[in-house]
């Protein structure tokens, strides 16, 4: 019985090394804007786009009324003081940032996109690995909205002074 509790108390731990550390997954293919566009999201619950048709991954996209410049400093501003968030790629109207669950590790692909002829920012929070996110990214991109719109505000009281 000792060696069995021996045996576990050694294999246990690699064993979940292994599998938590493939939590992150190869980053996608399917990240990016293409003639405007967000990829679609997958059939699985687990991916949020304001470029959705169905109401399933529908969410609202980011408004402002402020010039592009100054929503886009503001965003980078507000993601940049959100951990785990990490810039991965930037563009004059794009960002591809991820964000990385403390515990195990699990990254989600999150994307804003100014549109060009519009006062939107599109966005799309996609989990790489799973089926279900239980709602982690709805959640996550409707927490930023929040902080994003609290810091354009202030942005913009300042800005008229």
């Amino acid at each position: 019985m000792k060696m069995v509790w021996a045996i576990t108390l050694v294999c246990v731990p690699i064993i979940l090394t292994v599998i938590l550390s493939g939590c992150a997954g190869k980053r996608p293919a399917s990240v990016g804007v293409t003639d405007g566009k967000f990829f679609p999201c997958p059939k699985r619950p687990n991916c949020v786009s304001s470029m959705s048709e169905d109401q399933r991954h529908y969410i609202e996209p980011f408004i402002y009324s402020s010039e592009k410049q100054q929503a886009f400093r503001t965003l980078q501003r507000v993601l940049a003081e959100l951990d785990p968030a990490t810039i991965i790629a930037q563009s004059d109207n794009y960002l591809h940032v991820e964000f990385k669950s403390r515990y195990l590790g699990f990254v989600d692909d999150v994307e804003f996109y100014f549109a060009n002829d519009e006062q939107l920012i599109h966005i799309r929070s996609a989990s790489r690995l799973g089926y279900s996110d239980l709602g982690v990214n709805r959640k996550r991109m409707n927490s930023v909205r929040s902080k994003y719109y609290e810091a354009l505000e202030i942005d913009e009281r300042t800005s008229k002074k």
